[in-house]
């Protein structure tokens, strides 16, 4: 198989960082070790190479339409420089790609998709826009994108921008701003994926290679490390955010996901008429509904960690009954216990509720709790 390889790749390599295939690409899923890339984090920064994500540009004077009709969010009323996280539904209201929208003008719209999903949700979005005034541009082949998560995250980048400190300062969260990073235009945001404060600097390929390089050498007094894929899966967890192909897929609708707040059935079109989206109608009959399963929070009551697949017991007790199945799992390293999400039938998921996990025949004590797991000290 041919992996495609991100501009970092020979950065990468440089620094000995242990290689995956994700979605067809070669990526770092660590240099040192997961949990001293997870702990850096938390403490002080990491720093990640995203660029196998996709870009996709929608520009024109009914660009904001064209979205508002291929996605469940309301893109109409997102302002200028602010970033919105939604999705891409099928007409059966299930999930084809969740995503985060960034408004860079009032005719332009940059969507952001999972790397997996990037050729589906261009495809999509160029159907679905066909019918306005209104085009779907790939933007992907030309962008790479570096995130810097963690506590000390605004004093490292504002060393690369100087001049900005007020701007990246004053940054909201989801919110984001053309910034000089390095002497070139670049597009920042105060957006992330590991329940830290962060920014994610989106950044044509030929500065790529400074750019990390660059913050590394800045960083490194501050406690940035480099950290790969592993770091950014526990880290997501922790946080509670859902990854596409675990928590979210295509049968999955939002509301099974404790998703349904960012699907604005209340937009409307220019007369005031409800909105028709991708999915509408499905939704529509969802909301309210009793679904068939819900995501929980499950936080392990001995040491062994649950992981994606394993069965959930009603009990832990000889022949219980299966009630569902974990999506996500491991240990905490913030916590130091097993957490873990899963969708198990409604009668089992009430806060406080014991089960089982099958772990490799072995049924583990686990209790359902809310998530996010973790949140960080400030919020």
């Amino acid at each position: 198989m041919t992996h495609r390889t991100s501009p970092l790749h020979a950065e990468h390599v440089a620094l000995g960082a242990t290689l995956t295939d994700f979605a067809g690409w070669q990526m770092p899923l660590r240099y040192t070790s997961d949990i001293a890339e997870h702990t850096a984090v938390r403490e002080a920064a990491g720093l990640f190479d995203l660029s196998h994500m996709g870009e996709i540009a929608v520009v024109g004077p009914q660009a904001a339409r064209a979205l508002d009709h291929a996605l469940v969010g309301n893109l109409s009323a997102l302002g200028v420089d602010r970033a919105r996280y939604t999705m891409l539904c099928q007409p059966d209201g299930a999930v084809i790609d969740d995503v985060v929208v960034y408004r860079l003008a009032p005719e332009r719209f940059v969507v952001v998709a999972n790397a997996s999903n990037v050729e589906v949700v261009l495809a999509e979005l160029t159907e679905r826009a066909a019918g306005f005034d209104a085009r779907v541009i790939d933007m992907s082949p030309d962008t790479a994108l570096i995130a810097v998560q963690g506590p000390r995250s605004l004093e490292i980048v504002s060393l690369v921008a100087p001049g900005q400190e007020e701007v990246l300062a004053g940054m909201r969260y989801y919110a984001g701003a053309t910034v000089r990073v390095l002497g070139v235009d670049a597009y920042v945001s105060r957006t992330g994926y590991t329940g830290e404060d962060g920014f994610e600097l989106y950044v044509p390929h030929s500065l790529a290679a400074d750019l990390w390089r660059t913050l590394l050498d800045v960083g490194a007094s501050r406690g940035l490390v480099p950290a790969g894929l592993a770091a950014r899966d526990s880290l997501r967890l922790e946080a509670g955010m859902p990854l596409y192909g675990n928590e979210i897929d295509r049968t999955t609708t939002p509301f099974e996901a404790g998703l349904g707040r960012i699907v604005r059935l209340d937009k409307t079109d220019d007369d005031g008429a409800p909105l028709d989206f991708v999915g509408r109608a499905a939704l529509e009959g969802r909301k309210g509904a009793q679904p068939a399963r819900v995501l929980v929070g499950l936080q392990g009551l001995g040491r062994r960690a649950a992981r994606s697949g394993y069965p959930v017991l009603a009990s832990t007790q000889p022949g219980a009954v299966e009630v569902g199945a974990v999506t996500s799992g491991a240990p905490s390293p913030t916590l130091g216990y097993p957490i873990a999400l899963a969708y198990v039938t409604p009668e089992v998921s009430a806060e406080g509720t014991e089960l089982g996990v099958d772990v490799r025949g072995r049924a583990e004590p686990f209790r359902v709790v809310p998530y996010p797991f973790y949140r960080r000290p400030e919020q």
